[in-house]
């Protein structure tokens, strides 16, 4: 399956749904940057946003989703980055091994970033992770750069995998990003 046709356009709503999806997701943001994103409970949210819980639950189901409503514009902007940005994470004449590196650093720039927001969405289920269309997509780009690797798909996965939020808790805290950082640029092949 290509790239191009993975990307997520918006879904399309009501002008008043997307009025609070905006007030949601800016209350839910403001809310998580003061106390946290496990401290904070749906009811805070939807108080601060001034929108009943029902309509909160029915459009997000729980903080996991709002993790993920959270995460997706910036999610998007990365993979809009990978599509048709400069090489070399985007299109253009560097080498697939130089857009994986390039693809690594811009990744964990990112997750390191919304660390507890990526924990929240990626931990919510068993297998939530694998089940979130960017992984889809990540791991699609990922197996697409190792070209004609032996089992490519395989190897995108274990590329990755170092890369999942509640990994990057552990190994961040405990050796710190840059040791991190250097360790999954040693795995690429």
């Amino acid at each position: 399956m290509d790239l191009e046709l993975m990307r997520t356009p918006p879904p399309k709503e009501r002008a008043d749904a997307a009025r609070n999806r905006v007030k949601v997701l800016t209350a839910a943001a403001e809310l998580f940057a003061l106390h946290g994103v496990e401290a904070v409970s749906m009811d805070a949210v939807a108080a601060a946003a001034g929108v009943g819980k029902g309509t909160l639950f029915r459009r997000f189901g729980d903080k996991a989703g709002l993790a993920s409503a959270l995460l997706d514009e910036r999610e998007r902007v990365l993979q809009e980055e990978i599509l048709s940005g400069p090489a070399p994470l985007g299109p253009g004449g560097a080498a697939p091994s130089e857009r994986l590196h390039a693809f690594i650093d811009a990744y964990l720039d990112y997750a390191l970033t919304h660390l507890p927001l990526l924990r929240m969405s990626e931990t919510a289920s068993p297998g939530a992770r694998y089940r979130i269309g960017s992984y889809r997509f990540w791991h699609r780009h990922v197996t697409i750069l190792l070209g004609d690797a032996p089992d490519a798909p395989a190897l995108a996965h274990a590329l990755l995998a170092p890369l999942g939020a509640e990994h990057l808790t552990a190994t961040a805290g405990e050796l710190g990003a840059d040791r991190v950082r250097v360790a999954v640029h040693a795995l690429v092949p």
